[in-house]
């Protein structure tokens, strides 16, 4: 009767271990998959900052300095 018991624990413990795994596997999978069409359908970042931003970012620190004096 014990080795019965001991074979259905081992039995057990591999097949959850295996559920785990092969859950896990799909997860990362799913997720490289999902990032690449993610990749895909977003548009292109534009590379470095505008004229525009740069203005608006030194106009809001000159305010903001101006301020605290």
């Amino acid at each position: 009767m014990q080795a019965t018991l001991m074979n259905q624990g081992v039995t057990l413990m591999l097949v959850g271990m295996g559920t785990v795994f092969v859950f896990l596997t799909l997860l990362v999978a799913m997720m490289s998959v999902m990032a690449q069409v993610v990749q895909r359908l977003t548009p292109a970042a534009e590379e470095g900052v505008s004229d525009e931003e740069v203005a608006a970012i030194s106009a809001a620190i000159t305010q903001h300095r101006n301020k605290q004096s």
